[in-house]
């Protein structure tokens, strides 16, 4: 049930924003993004700069997506406790782990970035689990795609500006200040995690069934419920073939581009400005095209964002036309990320029990991270006799495919 709240209704924002609860998550969502944005590209860009190796650099990216194996079971603890104090505990707990990275001096010490990038992977699951409950418990069903589309244009934002003062930083002071400043930020979330008002849920009681019955059932429920089953299909076809991008990007920017792979939060961020008109806009594709066809359109908008992608690799073309051609496109790309996102998370939020929010996001998150974690692993190690353009190729065609799929759940049946 959503908390009602006494705040004027004067804001010409979402409507989620009339809900004081609300505003204070968004705060601290604020502050918890301006440290994952920063962190996660550090740390690739760093092992790169240690080891001088584009495997061991992609390796960061396994390393977040390996707590995948984790999320079932930290579904379940968030449909058992408090989801407030799970999500200022979890922060909590982040602090003390980035801290860890200030010991890394060489090479040698690269297993350490991974550790803390797996700690950190697995508090994705745990913010993925415990929000979404929350922000089910806050808002109605009319609230739910603005305030899901604020939230994403937040986390958005903070992709196109932290990239940027974090890649900054790190080159100017080192990665100890950007350490420093994320450590800060996950301390200042957990701080204001604590003071949200929110009338909860009450925590499901044990059943007394199967343990890993209980533990499925967020699965079960995603893939039996219509047309959330093929939707979450289309989209882990989709998140697994952005893969490859993930271990292309390195020989893309060195080979295709001619640029400092440092500059790969200048990257990042020029997708984020498409990202931010995307979250910004999402409500209003959602009321018009409704839930399947906006998770159809944000997948056909991403394929047709990498195709220049491909070009600039195919091109013999000086870098005043690849340069601009490559950041209209990954600006393209961000505008359909949110698009398809937080259509699917808004349908899954409204199809889904408030005792299973928890599971369920959990499942989501196996169900699109599993198949990307896994085609990274297997592009990292053949990323060194496999030429870059054949996996930006290959992304394309597989998020086309996901696109075909989600528009073919959008259709009415008779």
């Amino acid at each position: 049930m959503a908390q009602l709240d006494t705040a004027p209704q004067r804001r010409r924002g979402p409507a989620a924003l009339d809900r004081r609860g609300f505003r204070q998550l968004t705060v601290a969502w604020v502050f918890t993004n301006a440290a994952d944005s920063a962190l996660w590209l550090m740390l690739a860009v760093w092992v790169k700069d240690l080891t001088g190796s584009d495997g061991a650099a992609a390796a960061v990216f396994v390393a977040l997506g390996l707590p995948t194996l984790l999320a079932p079971f930290i579904g379940h603890l968030a449909d058992r406790v408090s989801r407030r104090s799970l999500l200022a505990a979890g922060n909590a707990v982040m602090v003390p782990a980035v801290l860890a990275l200030v010991l890394v001096r060489d090479a040698d010490d690269v297993w350490l970035v991974y550790a803390v990038t797996f700690v950190y992977g697995a508090m994705g699951y745990v913010t993925a689990s415990a929000q979404s409950g929350l922000v089910r418990d806050l808002l109605d069903d009319d609230e739910l795609p603005g305030g899901n589309g604020l939230l994403s244009t937040v986390d958005q934002a903070f992709r196109l500006v932290s990239p940027l003062l974090g890649t900054a930083l790190y080159v100017a002071a080192g990665p100890l200040a950007v350490i420093a400043l994320t450590g800060a930020c996950f301390a200042t979330t957990a701080a204001l995690l604590t003071r949200v008002e929110v009338l909860e849920t009450p925590p499901e009681p044990s059943t007394g069934a199967r343990f890993w019955s209980e533990l499925s059932l967020g699965l079960r429920h995603l893939l039996t419920t219509a047309p959330l089953g093929a939707l979450t299909v289309a989209l882990a076809v989709a998140t697994g073939a952005t893969g490859l991008v993930n271990v292309a990007v390195f020989p893309l920017m060195e080979q295709g581009l001619g640029v400092d792979p440092a500059l790969l939060g200048v990257f990042v961020s020029l997708q984020g400005v498409g990202a931010v008109v995307g979250g910004l806009t999402a409500a209003r594709v959602l009321g018009r095209l409704g839930e399947p066809l906006a998770v159809a359109l944000g997948l056909g908008t991403m394929a047709v964002g990498m195709l220049p992608l491909l070009l600039v690799g195919v091109l013999d073309a000086p870098a005043a036309v690849t340069l601009p051609l490559a950041a209209t496109g990954l600006a393209v790309l961000g505008l359909g990320v949110p698009w398809a996102i937080v259509a699917f998370i808004t349908l899954r939020q409204r199809l889904t029990p408030a005792r299973l929010q928890g599971r369920v996001s959990a499942a989501t998150n196996i169900a699109l991270n599993l198949p990307q974690t896994l085609v990274t692993l297997a592009a990292a190690a053949v990323v060194g006799v496999l030429d870059y353009r054949v996996l930006v190729a290959v992304t394309i065609a597989g998020v086309l495919a996901a696109g075909a799929l989600a528009l073919r759940a959008g259709r009415p049946t008779h």
